[in-house]
């Protein structure tokens, strides 16, 4: 918890502890057989000094050209010693070499964050608060973390865990010379293989598919290829393939290709000439269809992807062929398999796939390539929509041309699996729509991909995209796509609290869709913006929204989710009579609507009316129902926010060590969810458990961390609570202080003339009187 203060009952652990498990990322050596037996020896002597003491430094670059072996070094060094970093190791690749834009630390912390346990959407957006929160979670552990293809120290240097008992290994084809100067690290440049090395290199390759080739024409191979291993091990896959052909003619044909691309060049340097002749010469020697396909995978949004995005960008309906022409890719070395059915490109070798479809693919054809691999995944995020989002409006969609197979989904699991997985993907193909000028395409996929989210993904991941879109749309004067994407981002906001640009979110869609006469949508941003206005307990501006909205609603499903907010409202008012009738029709409505997470939301309110009527029992149901449904839907942000109803029923019922964990998960969720209000609400809860166990210390120390939290925020209404339960633990020691909390209390909520405030205010007034 903050502030040093932990959890004592028995939970799953917080993001923070120590015993959360480290996992083993570390990718698979891939780089051939590359011996290296000087450069292994001299990484070895950073795990132990003279002395036999650990780790004599804690930073080591590893530098080198392109295509020197670098990255198969630091893995194959990585791997041999893993049992001497026990808390597990981490990669992260920072492509700062690739095409498109390097990782840029934000991103590489937000994988590096989520890799030791911390949901995406916890991960703190400033820079120095996820670093942070990153150097924390490693202080007390003894991790290997390997940083590849590292361009600037700026990438790096807040990727360093700050601890003296880590080991980062970074490799880049720069030398980093800030990090040797400001952060003490030590630097290994990488040459070419040895000669000895690099024919045995190409003799491994080649082993059982030729005969035994003259040694020195190996070495004049070897020296062709500059003696890189990324070179030497295209070469080599190239002789192995054509074991009748005299090694001289292999030279020949690598000596014949001249310079055919430049998209790598790092300099004159003969090394990465010869990785460019290198790539060419695999490239000629694949068939027209494999080359075709090689070339069109260039223009993918991202670096990874699945066979049927593939055959898509092919215009293939042969899935078979495709994953044939895939094959042959990943056999010459061109791509690499990650999965089934899953392949990725290595940075350099996707520089050059753009590079030969920009040069040998007709503009058309790359615009309809590209067209189509836009289209497939509008299309198979529509159908993931179907399942993880039906109630929402659907997009307007031509039909997939006969050359777009779109994927189909069986249940909500494999849906929410594809948007997971293609999660990276779907936020890249909304920027390449837009920066092809495809606007159309541009605003459907952002709108589509809101709706298609799978349900734990992060709430800053998605609004840079749908402002990218609500452009898009207002160049084509797309009025309805602006309003639903407005209506969109001010729900985007909501998540990561930044409730001003919300309302102005929604009363921008709110115009839009009057201007339109759009009752659906004009009832459905009524909603939304009571549903602001409830948030920051405006509870008459709420209200009044509510009712206008279920006024204006002809769809069963919005009316149901609207009086489930009115129900809400009336209960936080302390009306419970108003809230019970609203309850049983929201209820009703929801279980007819077959609408799980409208029920489990009115389960959660219907629990919190049931317990203050003092049915406990029926508190506990409706509450564990509430949170079963959470669980079903694989939706941690309202596991988190319903677990908070759960811990106080159990609370009320005297269930004290299990309403504590409740609580624990919940403060633990909302902190992955960077939702402080809600994760004060679960220390609030905490601190209430230990005032009635008479452990007032602890409880003082919860509400006091909960009531700064809710002034941070403004919220003058949780703030008064955490300090009402703050006096009430401080009271013994010192009443003196915990009049002064009730008095503040007072100030605080002075203004509030609901039924539960006036009957707060009075139960304050009371206890100050008493007291003094």
């Amino acid at each position: 918890m903050h502030g040093g203060i932990h959890f004592h009952a028995q939970g799953t652990p917080d993001a923070g502890s120590s015993s959360s498990p480290v996992p083993r990322q570390l990718p698979a050596d891939v780089g051939g057989f590359v011996n290296r037996t000087d450069e292994l020896g001299q990484l070895n002597a950073v795990l132990t000094s003279d002395d036999g003491s650990p780790l004599v430094v804690s930073v080591y670059v590893i530098a080198g050209t392109a295509g020197a072996g670098k990255t198969s070094l630091a893995l194959r060094w990585a791997h041999q010693v893993r049992e001497r970093f026990p808390d597990g190791q981490l990669y992260a690749n920072l492509r700062g070499y690739d095409p498109g834009a390097p990782v840029a630390a934000r991103e590489a912390l937000h994988r590096l964050l989520t890799s030791l346990g911390v949901q995406p959407e916890a991960v703190p957006q400033d820079l120095d608060a996820a670093a942070a929160l990153y150097r924390s979670l490693l202080a007390d552990r003894r991790v290997l973390v390997v940083l590849d293809n590292a361009a600037t120290v700026g990438q790096v240097r807040p990727l360093l865990p700050g601890s003296a008992h880590s080991l980062v290994l970074v490799t880049s084809r720069s030398r980093l010379s800030g990090l040797a100067v400001r952060d003490g690290a030590r630097r290994l440049t990488l040459g070419v293989l040895p000669e000895p090395e690099a024919v045995a290199l190409l003799r491994v390759v080649t082993a059982g598919y030729r005969p035994v080739d003259d040694e020195r024409k190996l070495a004049e191979l070897a020296r062709l290829c500059a003696r890189l291993p990324l070179a030497l091990r295209i070469a080599a896959e190239r002789a192995a393939s054509h074991p009748h052909l005299r090694l001289d003619d292999l030279i020949a044909e690598l000596r014949d290709e001249s310079a055919l691309w430049d998209a790598l060049s790092t300099g004159d340097d003969e090394e990465a000439e010869a990785v460019r002749t290198v790539f060419a010469w695999s490239y000629r020697a694949l068939s027209e269809q494999t080359a075709r396909l090689f070339r069109l995978l260039g223009l993918h949004p991202g670096p990874e992807f699945g066979l049927r995005a593939a055959a898509a960008l092919a215009g293939s309906t042969s899935i078979s062929r495709s994953r044939q022409l895939l094959d042959s890719l990943v056999g010459a070395h061109l791509l690499e398999q990650t999965a089934p059915d899953r392949y990725q490109f290595h940075d350099l070798l996707r520089a050059y796939a753009i590079d030969q479809a920009q040069h040998e693919e007709p503009p058309a054809e790359r615009k309809a390539a590209l067209g189509r691999v836009l289209k497939w995944y509008l299309h198979t995020a529509d159908a993931a929509q179907g399942w993880i989002n039906p109630a929402e409006d659907r997009v307007p969609l031509t039909p997939a041309s006969d050359d777009v197979s779109p994927l189909t989904f069986s249940d909500y699991d494999a849906a929410v699996d594809w948007a997971e997985r293609e999660h990276a993907n779907l936020l890249q193909a909304v920027r390449t729509a837009a920066d092809a000028g495809q606007d159309r395409l541009a605003w459907q996929l952002a709108t589509v991909l809101w709706n298609a989210q799978f349900p734990s993904a992060s709430g800053t991941s998605w609004p840079p995209v749908g402002r990218i879109g609500l452009e898009a749309a207002e160049r084509l004067g797309e009025r309805a796509a602006q309003g639903a994407l407005h209506t969109y981002l001010g729900m985007a906001y909501t998540r990561i609290n930044r409730q001003a640009e919300s309302l102005e979110s929604h009363e921008n869609a709110l115009t839009i869709r009057r201007d339109l006469d759009d009752r659906l949508g004009e009832a459905r941003s009524l909603n939304l913006i009571g549903l602001n206005h409830l948030r920051a307990r405006r509870l008459d501006p709420a209200t009044r929204h509510f009712e206008q909205a279920i006024s204006a609603f002809d769809a069963a499903h919005w009316a149901a989710t609207a009086l489930s907010n009115l129900a809400t409202t009336h209960y936080r008012a302390g009306r419970l009579p108003e809230a019970a009738t609203a309850i049983d029709q929201a209820l009703a409505a929801h279980r007819t609507l077959n609408d799980q997470r409208g029920e489990g939301n009115i389960l959660r309110v219907l629990s919190d009316v049931q317990r203050e009527q003092g049915d406990i029992e029926s508190s506990l149901a409706s509450a564990q129902a509430a949170l079963d449904i959470a669980l079903n839907l694989r939706s941690l942000r309202l596991e988190g926010f319903w677990l908070l109803t759960l811990g106080d029923a159990r609370q009320a019922n005297g269930q004290y060590a299990e309403a504590l964990t409740s609580y624990q998960r919940s403060a633990t969720l909302h902190r992955r969810l960077v939702d402080r209000s809600r994760e004060a609400l679960a220390w609030q809860g905490v601190g209430e458990v230990y005032r009635r166990l008479g452990r007032h210390a602890e409880a003082a120390d919860f509400h006091r961390q909960a009531a700064s939290t809710h002034r941070d925020l403004d919220d003058e209404w949780h703030q008064a609570l955490a300090l009402d339960g703050l006096a009430s633990a401080v009271l013994g020691e010192n009443p003196e202080a915990a009049r002064r909390h009730w008095a503040e209390a007072l100030r605080l909520i002075a203004d509030f003339s609901d039924p539960r405030a006036v009957a707060v205010r009075e139960a304050i007034e009371r206890r100050l009187a008493e007291t003094s």
